[in-house]
């Protein structure tokens, strides 16, 4: 199948709906940590069409909320106060900017043997399969942890198989402008049966008013706070690599050689800086997003400032987004399913397209512990600073890539 050329109106159809996949992570992170989800929105926004322009407009992703900065921040505001960690995150930004210099000197070369298909391929599962419990939560209408029964199970089910039956049939079977919107036409479709059910609360978008300005915040500068949150960075950044890697499989294309990986960090260490500017979460580049950009087939980059300029317009308009907010968590969850498979799909065919051999030991062992690692959620750290997920997938695939020898390197088998 032909990746879909979009232009005009239709990447600004095709730019709503990636902003609707985008939108429940984006405004979680802020309500967990005590910012504002308007301004995340704004700066969601102001911070993709930096990165697009930045990386000349290659790359189709969407930058928003990173959740690898949760547990820092929480600790942060509660110790220095918020303006504080927003100094700290504007520095965690910059660290980004120093990284992306040092790629930029030294050359993509180094991070292609830091980063072959064998430790490639499993990061990028992990980034789809560790994320697998999240949906499967919400389709059963559970918050994403797990942590609360948020609609009775029978409902959520009914609701979440609509959203995602709906998408399939459309990603499959539609044709012309239809194929550009599965997953809106998912979201319209569990939308509209929650509403029917009576799932549906519509008393905070009464309650909201029409136009209203984000309420930024000055970051304020404290050594302390710098010094913590500067470590932090070195985990997203990891993450950020994964997720480049993991668009470059899905679209084809060599994003590390072509804008340049010293490009997407220095992009996304610029809207990591301008969100704290404003009183915004760090970004990152969207797991959700990438799915949707597979599924879809459209690589068309214009599409995610077509998403940046409607999430910027948005955040001043309180009542859509207590609308989006009202979306009942199964509408999202079954779509979810779709989506992060769909990724692990994608480091299950890197593996496959470059053949990496299962049965030589040390790529058996850089894939099981890679990928038991990630899915089963094992974490390195303690509450202040911690490695999981993609991140400490990131770090231990490179580690065992370096230390186990090759199969031309290995002693001979014992007789």
């Amino acid at each position: 199948m032909e990746p879909i050329n979009t232009t005009g109106w239709r990447s600004a159809l095709a730019g709503s709906q990636m902003l609707f996949v985008a939108f429940g992570a984006l405004v979680l992170m802020p309500l967990i940590t005590g910012m504002d989800p308007n301004v995340a929105l704004f700066t969601a926004g102001f911070g993709t069409l930096m990165f697009q322009f930045t990386t000349k407009r290659q790359v189709p992703v969407f930058l928003a909320s990173s959740f690898a900065f949760i547990a820092p921040i929480l600790y942060s505001n509660q110790t220095w106060g918020l303006a504080a960690t927003l100094g700290g995150l504007l520095a965690a930004g910059l660290m980004y900017i120093l990284l992306s210099m040092l790629i930029y000197l030294r050359g993509p070369g180094f991070i292609r043997r830091l980063l072959p298909p064998v430790v490639v391929g499993p990061v990028i599962m992990v980034i789809g399969l560790g994320l697998a419990s999240v949906a499967v939560n919400m389709a059963m209408g559970k918050a994403g942890d797990g942590s609360a029964q948020l609609i009775d199970y029978p409902l959520a089910i009914l609701i979440s198989m609509a959203s995602l039956t709906t998408t399939i049939i459309v990603a499959v079977f539609a044709k012309g402008i239809f194929r550009l919107v599965p997953i809106l036409a998912g979201v319209v479709v569990g939308y509209g049966l929650s509403w029917i059910l009576g799932v549906v609360d519509f008393n905070a978008v009464g309650a909201a008013s029409w136009l209203a300005v984000p309420a930024f915040v000055t970051p304020e500068f404290k050594l302390a706070a710098i010094l913590f949150m500067i470590p932090v960075a070195i985990a997203p950044a990891i993450e950020h690599i994964g997720d480049v890697l993991a668009i470059g499989s899905v679209t084809g294309k060599d994003y590390i050689r072509e804008p340049g990986l010293q490009r997407t960090l220095l992009g996304d260490g610029l809207a990591t800086s301008a969100a704290a500017l404003l009183g915004g979460p760090p970004n990152t580049t969207y797991s959700e997003v990438t799915g949707a950009v597979m599924l879809t087939r459209n690589f068309n980059p214009n599409v995610m400032i077509w998403a940046a300029i409607f999430a910027m317009i948005l955040a001043f308009i309180d009542k859509f987004g207590a609308a989006l907010l009202s979306m009942p968590v199964p509408v999202m969850g079954g779509i979810l399913c779709l989506l992060f498979g769909s990724i692990a799909v994608v480091g299950m065919n890197t593996l496959i397209k470059n053949q990496v051999d299962l049965s030589q030991p040390r790529n058996l062992c850089i894939v099981s512990v890679t990928l038991v690692f990630g899915i089963g959620g094992l974490m390195i750290g303690n509450q202040t600073f911690s490695l999981q997920g993609i991140s400490l997938c990131g770090v231990v695939a490179i580690v065992l890539n370096l230390l186990l020898p090759r199969a031309d390197e290995a002693l001979e088998p014992v007789q």
